[in-house]
């Protein structure tokens, strides 16, 4: 059985921008150092503080989290920030990890306003994973970014990334003003679906107002200001024409965990049959629609209303939040109490399926 973590990330650091063109290392990120009592460091774009770094801690730091949280969030630096290919291969190798989908940490939030930094950023970000993917053996393959602020250049570099080893694009829950089911996003998903690749919904909020609001009033962490937004994102997709418009595109929801899923598909089939529209069994298999799980989530429960072939899993390789487990695939193979068909769908079919690989 092939395994496959279906959200890891990569950090990025300084040399992630080493992959811009001459005219656009103007718009170069800068990393600010953290502030006074914080761990966190900030990323310094056209003069502003966007997107955060997570904190370079030591071993002995992981491992402490680690006992903290009863999860194994331990990985080497190289391995994280991909300054040593072979050495994140190894770790995989460790964990029995065959092969892991990348995922960005730095877009968790809006970057820019301006179309020529976006693509600048996207690009550059897009030739680093490119060139991650090449010394990987085919094992690390990954989300590309596209610069939604401009849309030729976004299909653009959605062609070069399917080239170069990407199986989805990266989307926001929130981009700007725009929701997921807005025609502005048609001609990328028109290009994903021609390509095979999927979209990946991880977890952010790319509406900076929405984000300032959660920040300064939220007690909850990033649960209101990016998990909550891409639970809705998964229902408005669900109530839209978009599954309809682009009948072979297939939609990942990352990183929000499962628990939430009986929830949404119980309020989609209410509201297909106010609408009087078939109700089908199960929606997310009907619309193609993934949702990364956790191991503590109520797993029976949510594959009784998921269906057997929407729900995958990751690992959240090289975070330290809620969502980090290393051995989360190991703890659902040997813990979970699920049938053997059903941990083989989770970790190799629909991955498969979600990922087209």
């Amino acid at each position: 059985m092939l395994t496959i973590d279906a959200d890891a990330h990569v950090i990025e650091t300084d040399r992630t921008w080493d992959y811009m063109d001459a005219s656009d290392r103007q718009y170069r990120p800068v990393l600010a150092p953290a502030r006074e009592g914080s761990t966190q460091e900030r990323w310094m774009i056209d003069g502003k503080f966007k997107g955060f770094r997570f904190p370079t801690l030591t071993e002995q730091e992981m491992r402490r989290r680690s006992e903290r949280s009863g999860r194994d969030v331990v990985t080497p630096q190289a391995a994280r920030e991909m300054d040593d290919v072979a050495l994140r291969l190894t770790d995989m190798d460790r964990l029995g990890i065959d092969v892991q989908v990348l995922h960005n940490t730095i877009c968790i939030e809006q970057l820019t306003d301006r179309p020529e930094i976006d693509v600048a950023l996207c690009r550059s970000w897009n030739r680093w994973l490119a060139d991650i993917w090449k010394q990987s053996d085919n094992r690390l393959r990954w989300s590309m970014l596209p610069p939604v602020l401009s849309l030729p250049d976004a299909v653009d570099e959605i062609r070069f990334a399917k080239e170069n080893g990407a199986v989805a694009v990266c989307m926001r829950p929130v981009e700007g003003d725009r929701l997921l089911p807005d025609p502005y996003f048609y001609p990328i998903y028109d290009e994903a679906q021609r390509l095979d690749l999927a979209i990946a919904v991880h977890i952010a909020n790319g509406n900076p107002r929405i984000c300032d609001v959660y920040r300064a009033h939220n007690p909850g962490g990033g649960f209101s200001t990016f998990r909550a937004p891409t639970v809705m994102a998964c229902q408005q997709v669900l109530m839209s024409e978009v599954p309809t418009q682009f009948p072979r595109l297939r939609w990942g929801f990352i990183e929000a965990s499962a628990n939430w899923v009986p929830w949404v598909v119980a309020d989609v089939k209410e509201r297909y049959e106010v609408a009087g529209k078939p109700v089908p069994e199960y929606p997310l298999e009907e619309n193609r629609v993934y949702v990364t799980c956790q191991t503590n989530d109520d797993l029976p429960f949510v594959l009784k209303h998921a269906g057997p072939h929407s729900i995958v899993i990751g690992t959240d390789y090289g975070h330290f939040d809620p969502s980090s487990e290393l051995d989360a695939i190991t703890v659902l193979k040997e813990r979970s109490g699920l049938p053997a068909e059903s941990i083989a769908q989770i970790v190799e079919a629909n991955p498969r399926a979600l990922y087209g690989l």
